[in-house]
């Protein structure tokens, strides 16, 4: 029995494979051209009326690094096209043959969700506090009689800052009349 063959593509060929290999780097230019689009439509359809306060507003940032993004990935992509290649890693601190520490990521990644979905009900003082404090645990400390004390005082002085001297409002849950 034949199976038809119109409906399978074609593998590719050893010279197509070896191209994409060498350069690989065009995979991030794509990265940054989607990441540098993506910022630059969220700044344009920004609403600003509340916010503005004079001729730099919110959008002036987001402007700015979004077109950027999309100049260093034109840049990179005629680099990578005209034959430049990145340098290996060459950090003695880095054993490449060592496996990635999962671990690790998977606890920040869960302290940075865990932080997201507590911010609104315990407000940004106590999601703070314990975002930073599951960080340095997920990063290897192990000073249970320091690291909340720590956490603490920078999640309060983070909160004081962008609340009372940048005008950010966070949410403040529960210790809202308190501070």
């Amino acid at each position: 029995m034949t199976t038809p063959t119109a409906d399978i593509p074609p593998a590719p060929t050893p010279a197509r494979r070896s191209w994409l290999r060498d350069h690989s780097e065009l995979g991030v230019c794509v990265l940054l051209l989607a990441l540098g689009a993506l910022v630059l439509t969220d700044a344009l359809t920004m609403d600003v009326d509340i916010a503005q306060r004079g001729p730099v507003g919110p959008r002036t940032v987001p402007l700015a690094v979004g077109a950027g993004l999309l100049l260093i990935a034109v840049l990179l992509a005629v680099d990578v096209l005209r034959g430049g290649r990145g340098q290996a890693e060459t950090g003695e601190d880095i054993d490449l043959s060592e496996p990635a520490d999962w671990r690790t990521v998977l606890l920040l990644a869960g302290v940075f969700l865990g932080a997201a979905v507590l911010i609104e009900p315990l407000g940004f003082p106590v999601a703070g506090a314990l975002l930073f404090w599951g960080a340095a645990f997920a990063l290897g400390s192990r000073r249970p009689d320091r690291d909340p004390l720590i956490a603490a005082v920078l999640s309060l002085v983070t909160y004081a800052v962008f609340n009372n001297l940048l005008g950010v409002p966070l949410p403040g849950g529960p210790l809202m009349g308190v501070l």
